[in-house]
């Protein structure tokens, strides 16, 4: 039987990371975090100092930037140039400016390109901003994944937490609602359900009820 190609897009903090790799591990696909992706071009940059609202560096940084997503012990690693940075690419100034990298278009570019090419053979799950409108226009299944804000936030301050970051909730909040803001009104792939996308409201879920949904939605082919 062919592999299928999932999709799964949603704002920030809804939980797509932890289920589509759940997912992916009970499937026995591959796991693209393409948040994963622009946070560690984002990383790159903050390092090397270039400005955000630099379209032409960030562009050319993209252009000449190789990251490598693989699972370890079922943990996602992320590379950027053969440096492991699946930590630094999870600190809250990384956060707080992925979007910002996110909306140029040339970043994208380069990004949508590589990501369609991970999903060339099937068996996969990809999870995004734009992966059901933009990357993966024709996948088997898509699914829209969302959360109250309040239960966004609640989860990322527990995320972070759990990651050594601590920080107020009252700030979290903001800098998601500032994200999704980000995404939602940016004028190259941005935030959005498609017709086709099957919605699930994740908030009171447990992971193993959301997962289960997923799974029984690829199932029946929709």
């Amino acid at each position: 039987m062919p592999k299928k190609v999932i999709a799964i897009d949603g704002p920030a903090g809804a939980g797509k990371s932890t289920v589509a790799r759940i997912v992916a591990e009970r499937l026995n696909y591959l796991y693209i975090d393409t948040g994963a992706m622009y946070r560690a071009l984002t990383y790159k940059a903050m390092i090397k100092n270039i400005p955000l609202e630099n379209e032409a560096s960030l562009t050319e940084l993209a252009e000449n930037t190789e990251i490598t997503l693989f699972s370890q012990e079922g943990q996602l690693k992320v590379l950027c140039d053969g440096t492991d940075v699946t930590q630094e690419i999870r600190d809250p100034k990384v956060s707080k400016n992925v979007s910002l990298v996110a909306l140029v278009p040339g970043v994208r570019k380069k990004m949508v390109r590589m990501q369609q090419q991970l999903a060339q053979k099937g068996g996969v799950v990809m999870d995004g901003r734009d992966i059901t409108t933009i990357v993966l226009p024709q996948a088997d299944c898509k699914i829209f994944l969302t959360a109250s804000v309040e239960e966004r936030g609640k989860r990322r301050c527990l995320e972070l937490a759990q990651k050594g970051y601590h920080v107020s909730p009252k700030k979290v909040q903001e800098d998601i609602d500032q994200r999704d803001l980000l995404d939602t009104l940016r004028k190259v792939g941005p935030l959005m359900q498609t017709p086709d996308a099957f919605l699930i409201d994740s908030t009171g879920l447990s992971i193993e009820t959301i997962v289960g949904k997923i799974l029984d939605r690829c199932e029946k082919g929709e």
